[in-house]
């Protein structure tokens, strides 16, 4: 009898616990398809393409990005610049606001990603007169493999950063992010090619490059430092006008937080 009761009180026990279980496992909601992340950084320097937004001044930026699991995504990033002021094409010039969506997926199982999307490049202020709006829209479209990356960026706008009768204009980009076997650094490396289509603006076009090194951790936070140049030594055309040439070598360093 003491033996039955005991199994009798084991059998409800367990029987109790599966309900239990079966019942949590019911109500627990199911994993939304939607993502938020948002990111924040300091910057020795804003650096775009190899030409410097901030006139080699710090750079406040921060961004949120939304994703769907079925690939598509949105976000908005924004940065303090003077470049505009520093050549005085606009007043009250001290913001740049990019805006952008599109779609990422991989080509079946190939390990080949592709990213398609639309960017909008926003400068909040006071044009001159006489000078053209340095807002930009550009489509871009990317490929990577592993570690390695190609981009290309057309302008769809009229204009290209200030470069009138600039559509057409592309900017062409290869990229490597290497991880490192050493404390859990990624090195990184950058070339691009700046062609500008329009009348005299061809004069303008100039290639860059970048390298990079960066140490990131599981709660968010990254420290790097990257050196960046270009090939347009020697040459006056991207100087502005306060007599700063906005594609010279440069060093930078940056701390940033994603969360």
């Amino acid at each position: 009898m003491r033996k039955s009761l005991i199994l009798a009180a084991v059998i409800g026990t367990f029987a109790a616990s599966n309900v239990a279980i079966a019942d949590e496992a019911a109500t627990a909601a199911p994993e939304s398809p939607h993502s938020f992340s948002y990111n924040i950084g300091l910057y020795s320097q804003y650096m775009f393409r190899g030409l410097t937004q901030t006139g080699e001044e710090p750079a406040l930026q921060g961004g949120v990005d939304y994703a769907h699991s079925s690939g598509f995504y949105a976000g908005a990033w924004a940065s303090n610049i003077s470049w505009l002021e520093d050549a005085d094409l606009y007043d009250n010039s001290s913001l740049e606001v990019d805006i952008y969506g599109g779609y990422a997926a991989e080509i079946g199982e190939t390990g080949i990603g592709y990213d398609v999307g639309l960017l909008q490049y926003l400068y909040p202020g006071d044009k001159k007169s006489g000078v053209k709006a340095a807002e930009t829209t550009e489509v871009y479209g990317s490929l990577s493999y592993g570690w390695v990356s190609g981009k290309l960026s057309v302008v769809v706008s009229d204009g290209a950063f200030g470069f009138d009768n600039a559509d057409g204009t592309t900017y062409s980009e290869l990229n490597a992010d290497i991880p490192l076997p050493w404390y859990g650094l990624t090195a990184s490396a950058h070339i691009g090619y700046q062609d500008f289509t329009g009348k005299g603006n061809s004069d303008f076009d100039y290639t860059d490059w970048k390298l990079g090194l960066a140490k990131a951790w599981d709660n968010g936070v990254e420290v790097g430092g990257f050196y960046t140049a270009t090939d347009t030594k020697g040459k006056s055309l991207w100087t502005d006008a306060s007599g700063q040439h906005l594609a010279k070598d440069q060093f930078g360093v940056y701390v940033s937080k994603s969360f």
